[in-house]
C-alpha cells in the first residue's frame, strides 16, 4: 500500500471525543484536511530504511503529524490567515479562543501518540521531540522579531527558516529512524539529510513566490513582495543594492498607496537587475547536494536510500 493511502486510512481512524463541545471537533477538521503529509511521510520513509514493520512506528507519525498541525492552528491565528488548505482556518471557522485551546490539545494529543509506542529509545525520541518544539517556538520568534528589522542578514534568515521549518523535517526523519533502532550515525544523517531538504524547500517557496505560475504553486504570486516579508530574496536585494536602488526598495514596501501589480513588478524588476533569481537557484541547489551527500553517508547499500532521493527530489523540482 502506498504511504499516502497508508497515511490516509490511520488518520481516517482516529476518533476523539464528542465532548466536552467544541474542544475536539475543529481537531478533527484540522487532520481531516489532507496537506501533504511530509512529515509523517518521511518519519515512515526513514523506519523503513531498517525495518518492515510499519505499524510499530505509526505512533511517532501520528504524533509528528498532530503536532505539526497544532502549530498550523496558532500560526494562522498569529498571522491572521482567513484560508488554509482551501477551507476556513479554525479561528475564522470557529473562534480564536477555539483556535488557542484546540491547537494547546494537539499538542498533548501529539505526545500521547509518541507515549503509545513500545521503542526501546522512546526516551531518546521523546528528548528529540521536545527539542525541536522548543526550537520551532525559536524560530516563530526570530520571524516575528524580524518584522520589525531592516538589517536582517542572511545568515540570520537561514538560522530563522532552520528553526521554523526545517528541524521538524529533521525529527521526523530520525524519529524514524530511532524507532527502527537504526545506528546512531544514521540516525544523525537522516536529520541532516531533512533539515538540508526543509532549507532548500523554503527557499524555494520564497523563489516561487516571486518567478512561480500561481496555477501551479497554488498561491498568488508576490504575496511576500506586498506583505514586506524578510524573505532570502528581499534580504540579499537588500544587501547587494546600491545606495539609490536600496532607498528605492525600501520605499516600494513601505508604500501602501500603490497598486499591487505595479509594486510585485516594480521589486520583481529590482530582483532580476541584482540577480536574485540566480543566486536563490543556485542556494536551493547547494542545500539540496548537501542534502544527498548525507544519504550517501548511511550505512546502508545505496539502492536502500534512493526512495528518499525521489522524495527529495519531488520537493524540489517545482521551478514554475
Amino acid at each position: 500500500m502506498p504511504l499516502s493511502d497508508y497515511l490516509r486510512s490511520a488518520f481516517d481512524a482516529l476518533r476523539f471525543p464528542s465532548r466536552p463541545e467544541g474542544l475536539y471537533e475543529p481537531i478533527s477538521y484540522a487532520l481531516d484536511g489532507g496537506g501533504k503529509r511530509l512529515r509523517p511521510t518521511l518519519l515512515l520513509m526513514a523506519f523503513g530504511l531498517y525495518d518492515d514493520h510499519l505499524d510499530t512506528a505509526l505512533p511517532a507519525a501520528l504524533a509528528i503529524e498532530t503536532y505539526h498541525n497544532h502549530t498550523l492552528l496558532h500560526d494562522d491565528l498569529m498571522d491572521h490567515a482567513s484560508m488554509r488548505r482551501g477551507r476556513p482556518t479554525v479561528h475564522v471557522k470557529w473562534d480564536a479562543n477555539t483556535a488557542i485551546l484546540s491547537g494547546d490539545t494537539m499538542l498533548i494529543e501529539a505526545f500521547d501518540f509518541l507515549l503509545q509506542g513500545s521503542w526501546p529509545r522512546k526516551d531518546e525520541m521523546l528528548r528529540l521531540f521536545t527539542r525541536s518544539m522548543r526550537e520551532i517556538c525559536e524560530g516563530q520568534q526570530y520571524d516575528v522579531n524580524f518584522e520589525q528589522r531592516t538589517d536582517v542578514t542572511e545568515a540570520e534568515y537561514i538560522e530563522m527558516i532552520r528553526l521554523k521549518t526545517s528541524v521538524l523535517l529533521g525529527c521526523a526523519a530520525k524519529l524514524g529512524a530511532l524507532a527502527a533502532d537504526a545506528p546512531e550515525a544514521d540516525a544523525d544523517a537522516l536529520y541532516r539529510f531533512a533539515e538540508q531538504v526543509g532549507l532548500a524547500f523554503q527557499l524555494q517557496d520564497d523563489y516561487l513566490d516571486v518567478y512561480g505560475d500561481p496555477a501551479v504553486f497554488g498561491k498568488r504570486i508576490g504575496g511576500d513582495i506586498v506583505c514586506g516579508k524578510k524573505t532570502f530574496l528581499l534580504i540579499n536585494a537588500l544587501q547587494r543594492a546600491d545606495a539609490p536602488t536600496r532607498s528605492r526598495l525600501t520605499a516600494l514596501l513601505a508604500d501602501t498607496a500603490i497598486d499591487e501589480a505595479t509594486k510585485i513588478a516594480e521589486v520583481t524588476a529590482i530582483y532580476d537587475s541584482l540577480g536574485i533569481p540566480t543566486l536563490t537557484l543556485e542556494a536551493i541547489d547547494s542545500y539540496y547536494a548537501a542534502a544527498l551527500r548525507e544519504l550517501d553517508a548511511l550505512s546502508l547499500p545505496a539502492h536502500k536510500a534512493e526512495p528518499l532521493r525521489q522524495f527529495a527530489g519531488s520537493l524540489l523540482a517545482r521551478r514554475k
